[in-house]
């Protein structure tokens, strides 16, 4: 339901496809913890959304799922996302760029808190992730999460128009 991820998501399809398209947040839970931790849950918790998504709606063209995570790098917090497309004969898949949390972030982060609320306090926000996102707040809005999120989803776009070399009978 985030309408970050629902622009971002629309923004891709009508660029990558070239014509207007529909699209519907849909609140599916992501069968990880609520902070993902490394590639591997991120990515599930990505996956779990899209088959959510296509058990909720049959009918769709396509289904989404976008799931933001955490790993621990060289000794600091990075930040990306995972954003998993399934289609009607096969699946595509891509990751955000990542970037590394300042230190008073990732400190929160470590004692439980969400990425989004440990954003909000450090930086007197409200509701960031459905806004800007940390990447916003961190670049004062010259980069936000939603151009963050769009190219990555026309990267797992990419075997739907090249499904020749991507789907096998």
């Amino acid at each position: 339901m985030n309408p970050v991820k629902v622009q971002a998501g629309k923004d891709a399809f009508e660029s990558f496809f070239g014509k207007a398209c529909e699209a519907e947040g849909i609140s599916i839970p992501s069968g990880v913890p609520d902070q993902p931790l490394g590639d591997e849950e991120t990515y599930r918790g990505a996956l779990n959304r899209a088959r959510g998504a296509k058990e909720a709606r049959p009918e769709a063209d396509f289904w989404v799922g976008i799931e933001g995570g955490i790993a621990l790098n060289r000794g600091e917090m990075e930040t990306f996302a995972w954003m998993v497309v399934l289609g009607k004969h096969g699946q595509g898949h891509a990751r955000t760029a990542g970037f590394f949390l300042p230190p008073r972030v990732a400190e929160l982060v470590q004692q439980g808190y969400e990425l989004g609320d440990a954003d909000d306090i450090v930086f007197g926000a409200s509701n960031s992730k459905q806004k800007t996102g940390a990447l916003g707040l961190l670049t004062r809005d010259v980069l936000t999460r939603h151009e963050l999120y769009k190219p990555a989803i026309i990267m797992a776009l990419i075997p739907f128009k090249n499904p020749e070399l991507y789907f096998h009978e």
